[in-house]
């Protein structure tokens, strides 16, 4: 591996796992969204600095980061609605209050 490739990957899992944490440990769903987004940000951060710097370098890495991004808003856009019809029956975003499909 190369000594350039290597803050890219370093700033990528950090982004990954400061999310990973966001998503597990917080309540509010919005934090929660947030959160998976910077998880996705981080995916595509490797994925661009692999096709750029990689073994063997090519665009694929780039269009499937541009893929990854188009599916983080359709996942954002869906999340932010369910969120908007939860808020508006429970009046609260805690992700522990969201257990209406239990019952």
């Amino acid at each position: 591996m190369s000594d350039v490739l290597t803050p890219y990957l370093t700033l990528g899992a950090i982004l990954f796992c400061i999310g990973l944490y966001g998503a597990l440990a917080k309540k509010n769903a919005v934090v929660v969204l947030l959160s998976i987004e910077l998880m996705l940000n981080g995916v595509n951060l490797n994925l661009i600095a692999f096709s750029k710097m990689g073994v063997n370098p090519s665009l694929t890495g780039q269009i499937f980061s541009l893929f990854n991004i188009t599916v983080a808003a359709a996942e954002a856009a869906v999340g932010i609605a369910l969120l908007i019809a939860l808020y508006r029956n429970k009046g609260t975003a805690d992700v522990t209050e969201m257990d209406s499909m239990k019952h």
